[in-house]
């Protein structure tokens, strides 16, 4: 049975996964690129966010490659496709990446407000989907078939799915950069009660990598 997984997602040393006040020109919050300082240099975000053949290899590619291996569908929060709040005013807003996402495969991102489907090249559609985190994960089961679910974010999106119990495997990177402030991840879940363990624990210099596995 394909899993429902967490990969590369970031945290700093106080437990935010962003930083405050998410606009156009900080689309991950106030002193959130920061986080992600271990994600950019590696082969792998290059090649994907970047277009560029070259980047690092090492602990920080490995973990970055793996959350790519065997997805066959994405779900989202609103937030993490965008800044707008609220009913769509248009459908101007096709998302952060372009006209090519990273994805290449469907996603399905979680919405109060209906839209329709936007196809995008590269062969990314962003299904917007209003029935809350279990109609977007029947959604995705389907379109993934027997590979992995890979959920995006952001933290609320993440949380929601931690609560229920349905997240098979978690990967943080944990950042060494106080935030101060932002969007928590943990803040409130008792992970031990919930079924989850810590089944991996590996440093680099940029980051250290938490694996925790549901039982």
């Amino acid at each position: 049975m394909s899993k429902l997984r967490v990969e590369s997602f970031t945290l700093s040393l106080d437990g935010f996964a962003a930083g405050p006040d998410q606009t156009l020109e900080n689309p991950l919050g106030i002193g959130g690129t920061a986080l992600h300082a271990w994600a950019f240099p590696t082969r792998t975000f290059q090649s994907k966010l970047f277009g560029k053949p070259d980047g690092e290899t090492g602990i920080d590619e490995d973990f970055a490659a793996r959350g790519f291996h065997n997805v066959g569908a994405w779900i989202m929060g609103r937030n993490m496709f965008g800044p707008v709040r609220g009913p769509w005013p248009d459908e101007s807003w096709r998302g952060w990446w372009g006209d090519n996402p990273v994805y290449h495969m469907p996603v399905f991102v979680l919405t109060h407000h209906p839209r329709t489907p936007l196809v995008m090249e590269g062969g990314t559609t962003f299904h917007f989907i209003t029935g809350g985190i279990h109609a977007a994960l029947e959604r995705a089961r389907e379109a993934a078939g027997t590979k992995d679910i890979r959920i995006g974010g952001g933290a609320s999106t993440i949380r929601q799915y931690l609560e229920a119990r349905l997240i098979d495997e978690l990967h943080l990177a944990i950042s060494p950069v106080l935030l101060g402030t932002g969007e928590p991840l943990l803040t409130g879940l008792n992970l031990p009660a919930l079924g989850y363990t810590c089944t991996q624990h590996v440093p680099s210099a940029r980051a250290t990598h938490i694996v925790l596995t549901r039982a």
